[in-house]
């Protein structure tokens, strides 16, 4: 049974100009895009419309994803649909900074300690806990040799 739809998408004619527009700009990022995509097959005045669940399963997208697009537009606008809202405190601080990265790097390239045939990633964790004094997972110090395409082999 389906459940009751609590809002109705009408799109005006400027509301599709816009929503075209944003879709066949070329620095449009693919989820703004998508949302734009989404929004469209949602309008109630188009000759084929969908629910909401069919919209899911032909972008790809879980049925919530296509519900907080209803809600964001009803809420907003299209502007809620083409500003992607983050926030800027939510991203972590970074771990390692580009000092930290060469000291990283130069530890890799040096000989492997003795009883070695090379660099580990724990080998590296306990080596740069010693040389910079500070505690870096072997996960961090995979990312960075992954970053600068340093191979331990």
């Amino acid at each position: 049974m389906a459940g009751k739809r609590t809002y109705k998408i009408l799109l005006s004619d400027e509301d599709k100009k816009i929503l075209h527009a944003t879709i066949h700009n070329k620095k449009t990022c693919k989820m703004t895009i998508r949302r734009c995509q989404i929004l469209l097959e949602l309008d109630e005045n188009a000759p084929k419309h969908l629910t909401q669940m069919q919209i899911a399963k032909a972008f790809g997208v879980s049925k919530a994803t296509v519900s907080n697009i209803v809600s964001a537009y009803v809420n907003g606008g299209i502007p809620a649909i083409i500003k992607i809202n983050r926030n800027p405190r939510s991203n972590a601080k970074r771990k390692i900074d580009g000092r930290m990265e060469a000291e990283l790097i130069r530890i890799a390239c040096s000989p492997a300690p003795d009883g070695r045939v090379r660099w580990t990633l724990r080998l590296l964790e306990k080596q740069v806990r010693l040389e910079l004094g500070e505690p870096l997972s072997h996960e961090s110090i995979r990312l960075v040799l992954k970053k600068m395409n340093f191979g331990l082999t």
